[in-house]
């Protein structure tokens, strides 16, 4: 009988455990559901709703939320006459809010779903102006620092963005603009050469800095980093014992860059460049 009662006590306990157990996680559950205290108010607008109300937050230049909401757009509403301009514009207001992730996913959605839109040109466009990212903050303005001195991996993957703008739609009223874009990524890519070129030669690793200037040479000839690239060359190729090389080089140099002091002062003379300053030198 003592066991019997001791059993059913046990199972009495499980099962108010369980009991206890299944209350909590639904108090968790209505916890997470609502955590901020606050309803959604836009899960009972409409789709034309949904779009006016994404629209005036653009406008406003409120880009965090407009993003939102052309994001909720496009997931509740994936058939709608709005469906294929909230993806676009959700990638345009991700990427002013400077949340350049999101602004990839969305506008790499946008160009998968949608390669015969009339506005593909300027998906591959503002997808090069979101990785182009240009803007380096306060603290690229206090370091003077530029694109040439970050990871060169984003200016590439925007360069391949501009080009198919540049290349599959040669009317685009983008095009212009593209092509000056990827002549200053190519220019910044030149620059980043010459400065491993220039590290390397101020440790004493010639050979090395030679090599990295040969490839600043042989890939970007026209670019304004080709003068210090010829430099550093012509300076290795001396600290090497190459000296046929060495006077050859100089001879290049100086066909190429006639006016230049660099030789004499070590140094080259640089004018603030940003992209729509290409050629300046």
């Amino acid at each position: 009988m003592s066991g019997a009662i001791s059993d059913a006590s046990l199972r009495l306990a499980g099962s108010f455990a369980l009991l206890i157990t299944f209350i909590c996680a639904l108090f968790l559950l209505g916890g997470c559901a609502g955590s901020d205290g606050q309803k959604d108010d836009t899960d009972i607008w409409s789709e034309s709703k949904l779009y006016s109300e994404a629209t005036d937050k653009l406008n406003d230049g409120d880009f965090a939320k407009c993003g939102k909401y052309f994001d909720k757009l496009e997931a509740r509403f994936p058939f709608g006459p709005y469906s294929q301009q909230a993806q676009i514009n959700a990638a345009y207001c991700y990427w002013k809010a400077q949340e350049q992730t999101q602004a990839l996913v969305a506008i790499d959605r946008f160009i998968k779903l949608h390669q015969g839109s009339p506005t593909l040109d300027y998906a591959y466009y503002l997808k090069g102006l979101i990785t182009f990212n240009d803007d380096l903050g306060w603290l690229g303005k206090f370091t003077g620092q530029d694109l040439s001195e970050r990871d060169p991996k984003a200016a590439k993957e925007a360069f391949e963005s501009f080009k198919t703008v540049v290349e599959r739609f040669p009317n685009s009223k983008y095009a212009p603009d593209s092509l000056d874009r990827m002549r200053y990524i190519v220019n910044s890519l030149a620059e980043a050469d010459v400065i491993v070129a220039r590290f390397y030669y101020q440790r004493g690793a010639y050979l090395a800095a030679a090599n990295r200037a040969q490839l600043v040479i042989k890939d970007y000839d026209r670019a304004p980093a080709v003068e210090e690239a010829l430099y550093i060359l012509t300076k290795s190729y001396e600290k090497l014992g190459l000296t046929q090389l060495s006077n050859d080089t100089l001879r290049v140099f100086k066909l190429n860059f006639p006016d230049s002091q660099m030789m004499e002062t070590g140094q080259r003379v640089q004018k603030e460049r940003r992209w729509w300053q290409i050629w300046n030198k």
